[in-house]
Protein backbone atom coordinates (compact mmCIF):
# COMPACT_ATOMS: atom_id res chain seq x y z
CA UNK A 1 0.00 0.00 0.00
CA UNK A 2 1.76 3.65 -1.16
CA UNK A 3 1.47 5.77 1.59
CA UNK A 4 1.73 9.24 -0.19
CA UNK A 5 2.90 11.26 2.82
CA UNK A 6 5.57 9.37 4.00
CA UNK A 7 6.53 8.52 0.34
CA UNK A 8 6.95 12.58 -0.15
CA UNK A 9 8.75 12.78 3.13
CA UNK A 10 11.03 10.66 1.91
CA UNK A 11 11.33 12.16 -1.01
CA UNK A 12 11.91 15.74 0.81
CA UNK A 13 15.28 13.92 2.04
CA UNK A 14 16.66 12.54 -1.02
CA UNK A 15 15.61 14.73 -3.57
CA UNK A 16 18.07 18.17 -2.41
CA UNK A 17 20.82 14.95 -2.32
CA UNK A 18 20.01 13.76 -6.09
CA UNK A 19 20.44 17.18 -7.99
CA UNK A 20 23.67 17.36 -5.87
CA UNK A 21 24.63 13.58 -7.17
CA UNK A 22 22.81 14.33 -10.68
CA UNK A 23 25.91 17.29 -11.11
CA UNK A 24 28.40 14.51 -11.23
CA UNK A 25 29.24 12.59 -14.13
CA UNK A 26 27.24 9.04 -15.21
CA UNK A 27 24.57 9.88 -12.34
CA UNK A 28 20.84 10.37 -13.87
CA UNK A 29 17.23 9.64 -11.89
CA UNK A 30 15.38 6.40 -13.48
CA UNK A 31 12.27 3.93 -12.75
CA UNK A 32 12.76 1.13 -9.92
CA UNK A 33 10.59 -0.97 -8.42
CA UNK A 34 7.85 1.97 -9.30
CA UNK A 35 9.51 4.81 -7.99
CA UNK A 36 12.47 7.24 -9.11
CA UNK A 37 15.88 6.39 -8.30
CA UNK A 38 19.45 7.13 -8.39
CA UNK A 39 21.40 5.32 -11.24
CA UNK A 40 25.36 5.24 -11.86
CA UNK A 41 25.51 4.32 -15.69
CA UNK A 42 22.03 3.16 -15.89
CA UNK A 43 22.82 1.07 -12.34
CA UNK A 44 20.04 2.24 -9.40
CA UNK A 45 21.66 2.76 -6.40
CA UNK A 46 19.20 4.35 -4.26
CA UNK A 47 15.65 5.33 -4.05
CA UNK A 48 12.26 6.06 -1.95
CA UNK A 49 10.10 3.17 -0.96
CA UNK A 50 6.29 3.82 -1.43
CA UNK A 51 6.23 3.76 2.34
CA UNK A 52 9.18 6.70 2.36
CA UNK A 53 11.77 4.86 3.28
CA UNK A 54 14.93 4.94 1.87
CA UNK A 55 16.93 1.62 -0.07
CA UNK A 56 19.89 1.65 -0.82
CA UNK A 57 22.66 -1.10 -2.47
CA UNK A 58 25.91 -2.07 -0.57
CA UNK A 59 28.17 -4.76 -0.22
CA UNK A 60 26.05 -7.64 1.91
CA UNK A 61 28.45 -7.33 4.64
CA UNK A 62 27.77 -3.94 4.78
CA UNK A 63 24.18 -4.33 4.70
CA UNK A 64 24.84 -6.76 7.91
CA UNK A 65 26.55 -4.06 9.93
CA UNK A 66 23.55 -1.75 9.16
CA UNK A 67 20.94 -4.48 10.09
CA UNK A 68 23.22 -5.49 13.40
CA UNK A 69 23.26 -1.52 14.39
CA UNK A 70 19.63 -1.00 14.15
CA UNK A 71 20.39 1.44 11.28
CA UNK A 72 18.44 -0.37 8.66
CA UNK A 73 16.90 -3.69 7.89
CA UNK A 74 16.91 -5.63 4.94
CA UNK A 75 14.79 -5.18 1.88
CA UNK A 76 12.26 -8.04 1.54
CA UNK A 77 10.94 -8.81 -2.13
CA UNK A 78 8.74 -11.13 -2.60
CA UNK A 79 9.35 -12.31 1.11
CA UNK A 80 12.66 -12.66 0.67
CA UNK A 81 15.57 -10.26 1.63
CA UNK A 82 18.07 -8.88 -0.72
CA UNK A 83 21.31 -9.57 0.27
CA UNK A 84 23.00 -6.52 -0.89
CA UNK A 85 19.55 -3.88 -0.67
CA UNK A 86 18.78 -2.14 2.64
CA UNK A 87 15.93 -0.19 3.94
CA UNK A 88 16.74 2.61 5.85
CA UNK A 89 13.33 4.19 7.34
CA UNK A 90 12.90 7.73 8.10
CA UNK A 91 12.95 7.91 11.40
CA UNK A 92 16.91 7.61 10.48
CA UNK A 93 17.24 10.02 7.82
CA UNK A 94 20.14 11.34 9.39
CA UNK A 95 22.28 8.71 8.03
CA UNK A 96 20.75 9.39 4.46
CA UNK A 97 23.40 11.48 2.75
CA UNK A 98 26.10 9.14 4.13
CA UNK A 99 24.50 6.01 3.25
CA UNK A 100 23.76 7.50 -0.06
CA UNK A 101 27.16 8.50 -0.93
CA UNK A 102 28.51 5.00 -0.14
CA UNK A 103 26.07 3.07 -2.18
CA UNK A 104 27.07 5.77 -5.43
CA UNK A 105 30.36 4.76 -4.84
CA UNK A 106 29.36 1.33 -4.19
CA UNK A 107 28.02 0.71 -7.31
CA UNK A 108 30.04 3.35 -9.34
CA UNK A 109 33.10 0.59 -8.57
CA UNK A 110 31.11 -2.37 -9.31
CA UNK A 111 29.14 -1.13 -12.77
CA UNK A 112 31.58 -1.17 -16.07
CA UNK A 113 32.20 2.08 -17.75
CA UNK A 114 29.96 1.85 -20.94
CA UNK A 115 33.06 1.90 -23.01
CA UNK A 116 34.16 -1.39 -21.42
CA UNK A 117 30.80 -2.40 -21.37
CA UNK A 118 30.54 -2.00 -25.41
CA UNK A 119 33.74 -3.73 -26.01
CA UNK A 120 32.93 -6.29 -23.71
CA UNK A 121 30.28 -7.49 -26.03
CA UNK A 122 32.49 -7.14 -29.50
Amino acid sequence: MVDRDAMARGREILDPLAERLCALPGIDTGRMFGTEGLRVRGKVFAFVTHNGSLVVKLPEERIGELIDDGVAGPMIMRGRPLREWAEVPISSSATWEPLVDEARAFVDAITPEREDAETASD
